[in-house]
């Protein structure tokens, strides 16, 4: 339709994965410029898409009207992972203010997180919003590790966890704590599983690089956390799930689709390190890949699940 780039394409692993290509449909790369992008979120009422560009300190913005990139937030706080919550609103992880915010509609921003029992937060990671209003993020340690992408500094809780924020009283709870490096999350359709990633391997030899599943009770509770899903190629950071259950997750060469039960089925090969990815497009059925210094996206023949 729009020509190969060099070093992309669709691997079918298992034959159900052709069920969710286009046959004619390609990779196209939107945009190209930035140093780590990461956590692109989509806008139905505007048509556009908001991702960071974590090293420039920057929140970019891509019209899908028009086809064009322009900068949205800078500084951003090193932003990293986005979402929206029930009301459209942009929920922002960030790295140098190590918090998470709500940007309101008339543009304030406001924290929602920035510290738990009196200390504060790493670098909040990525966040997801429930259909009840709770938001749930990862608080690994990478924004402090370097100041490459926040401010180098030391560990006040010491450890990494998974939060989650009611958003009558603002308490924040943690409810996972045996994760090394916990990254990219998103619920299952019905919302009865939490997936969430843990990239531990990153600092830690023979850590982990998996996807883990937990059961989500009618209060908010997790259990269980089996492993579903190893990545053979690099690491699972960030990730969504479409309309029947499948993950749709970055990893070293591009993006991975697994089945609910972490089966891995296909890949869309993408020329260079993949850290995130959404749906997008009015019927959610155009996959935005965040690739280490370009915006790309593909057609398929799925359908992403509604944050809203």
């Amino acid at each position: 339709m729009f020509g190969v780039i060099e070093g992309t394409g669709f691997q079918a692993i298992k034959p159900e994965f052709n069920d969710c290509i286009i046959g004619h449909a390609r990779v196209e790369r939107l945009w190209t410029g930035a140093r780590w992008s990461e956590g692109p979120v989509w806008f139905a009422a505007g048509r556009y898409l908001l991702w960071s560009d974590i090293p420039n300190n920057k929140i970019m913005r891509f019209d899908e009207t028009d086809g064009s990139v322009s900068v949205f937030r800078d500084p951003s706080n090193n932003s990293n992972g986005h979402t929206v919550d029930r009301q459209g609103r942009l929920i922002s992880c960030e790295h140098l203010t190590r918090r998470v915010t709500r940007t309101q509609l008339d543009g304030s921003i406001s924290v929602i997180a920035d510290s738990y029992d009196g200390k504060r937060l790493n670098s909040p990671n990525d966040v997801v919003v429930k259909s009840d209003g709770t938001i749930w993020f990862t608080d690994p340690s990478y924004g402090i590790l370097m100041d490459y992408e926040g401010d180098r500094a030391t560990s006040e809780i010491g450890t990494c966890h998974v939060y989650r924020v009611d958003p009558g009283t603002g308490a924040v709870e943690i409810v996972a704590d045996d994760y090394v490096k916990p990254n990219g999350l998103a619920f299952s359709p019905d919302e009865s599983h939490l997936y969430i990633a843990d990239t531990g391997i990153t600092h830690t030899p023979g850590g982990p690089a998996h996807i883990r599943r937990h059961s989500v009770a009618a209060d908010g509770r997790l259990s269980g956390g089996d492993v579903v899903a190893d990545c053979s190629e690099g690491v699972f950071d960030g990730f969504r799930v479409d309309r029947d259950g499948r993950i749709w997750s970055s990893a070293a060469d591009g993006v991975h689709c697994l089945t609910p039960q972490g089966d891995l089925i296909g890949k869309i090969l993408i020329p260079e390190m993949v850290a995130n990815v959404c749906f997008g497009g009015p019927k959610l059925n155009r996959l935005f890949i965040c690739g280490t210094t370009s915006l790309y996206s593909a057609y398929l023949n799925v359908n992403g699940v509604s944050p809203v």
